[in-house]
């Protein structure tokens, strides 16, 4: 893991002359410089498609076209993997944190990415300052240096439906705080009713592990182990975390139901609590409506000294070959992962800002203030862990495999015990394999 005193060693001495904005400096454009921009999840184009028209407006010889979306941040890597050999890259990409590391390694080898650290050492020490903390640059690391911005930043949290908690016997302002705790309130709101189930943790659909990472890290576990080389949840924490998984269904009637049907049987009042990524509050706080009270809280941490949560999200990187699209693409950076474009990614999801500024007086304060489900997200940031994928360039297909026995322990077909066995020996292989 990156030490903060190392994250900008090559972008800590700022000249006092350097300028703010160089691009902007040049009043007039010889021609007009268009940005190949890829995402990840195409219902995320409900903020990517206003920040890029913003940024239109005020860089008036700049033009934003988006290729269509991957369909996950899993897809969008194996996309980028393909086109970094046949040189058919965009100009900017989202990374997923958890292969941010594999990628970058990818493309340095073939100098298809631009170092931010030098960029942002042309731009005023004052400023940089004022917007990024060194946490937040070093989502966008790896190896020491600075490859990326961070774009969107999220900590799962719990959703819940207040009056069934309420029902069950459980009191909204003081939701439990470890998983214990949490399953056996899920179990309860089962019991009230015959109708709902108590709880939806979609872990055995998701497309990549951040839902298993934080059942492992929250308990104070960690995916690999000193050596980097193998799994590092062979253990008590990860016998845990995969009874929690069978719990979810044995106890509190989890459906084993894909994440879209979940969160639509959550909204219509047939789930107590649902875990699920900030990003979709706006969506599912709209859909809800008066229909229930929707409340939202912290994830529960097993271990309070050790545990973390891993950061989910992406960040901006360019991987433009031509000078004058990298540097119409610094601006780009700069711009979504600045206040009015995170303000613009908090309001219409309900992530983590990843700008300073963003959650001023200016910005975001008066909407956090009418909006308290929003908030929570930011409670846990002393909680934040980086989102690591495994070594070898396994790491889509190593959680594809996992997620296969997790959701066989879930269905009570593998016990915990035998189900993490299998699951360290296949990590292990596939790590090794690479």
């Amino acid at each position: 893991m990156l030490h903060r005193r190392d994250l900008l060693k090559s972008a800590a001495a700022v000249g006092s002359t350097a300028v703010s904005s160089p691009f902007l400096a040049r009043s007039a454009q010889a021609h007009e410089v268009t940005l190949d921009v890829l995402y990840a999840f195409p219902a995320f184009a409900k903020f990517h498609e206003p920040i890029a028209q913003e940024f239109m407006k005020q860089r008036s010889g700049i033009k934003v076209q988006f290729r269509a979306p991957a369909a996950s941040y899993d897809e969008g890597h194996q996309t980028m993997l393909r086109q970094a050999v046949t040189n058919q890259l965009p100009d900017v990409y989202y990374s997923g944190y958890h292969l941010l590391a594999e990628l970058v390694r990818t493309l340095v080898k073939r100098n298809q990415i631009t170092e931010v650290a030098p960029l942002l050492q042309k731009e005023d020490a004052a400023w940089r300052k004022a917007n990024y903390s060194d946490g937040i640059l070093a989502l966008g690391a790896v190896d020491g240096n600075i490859y990326g911005l961070a774009f969107n930043a999220s900590l799962p949290v719990i959703y819940f439906n207040t009056q069934l908690v309420k029902a069950a016997g459980g009191d909204p302002d003081k939701m439990p705080d470890n998983w214990p705790g949490m399953i056996d309130l899920a179990a309860n709101i089962k019991a009230k009713g015959t109708d709902v189930a108590g709880i939806a943790y979609n872990i055995h659909d998701w497309p990549d592990d951040w839902l298993f990472r934080s059942l492992i890290l929250q308990g104070g576990g960690q995916m690999l182990d000193a050596s980097e080389t193998a799994a590092g949840f062979g253990n008590e924490t990860g016998l845990k975390a995969l009874s929690h998984c069978r719990r979810f269904v044995a106890d509190a009637k989890m459906p084993l139901i894909d994440w879209d049907s979940s969160r639509q049987q959550f909204i219509a009042g047939k789930i107590g609590i649902f875990a699920d990524t900030p990003a979709r509050l706006r969506q599912v706080t709209d859909l809800i409506g008066d229909k229930f009270t929707l409340r939202t809280c912290t994830f529960p941490i097993d271990d309070k000294q050790k545990g973390g949560l891993p950061t989910g999200g992406n960040a901006a990187i360019i991987t433009a070959r031509d000078a004058a699209k990298q540097q119409a693409a610094w601006e780009f950076l700069k711009f979504v992962s600045g206040p009015e474009a995170q303000k613009i990614v908090v309001e219409t999801t309900g992530y983590m800002p990843t700008n300073l500024r963003a959650s001023g007086p200016e910005f975001l304060a008066p909407f956090y203030e009418k909006n308290p489900n929003f908030r929570t997200v930011s409670q846990q940031i002393e909680r934040a862990k980086p989102w690591q994928g495994y070594p070898g360039g396994q790491s889509v297909k190593i959680w594809r495999t996992q997620r296969e026995t997790v959701h066989a322990v879930m269905r009570g077909e593998t016990t915990p015990e035998a189900g993490l066995d299998r699951m360290v020996r296949e990590s292990n292989a596939l790590m090794k394999s690479s």
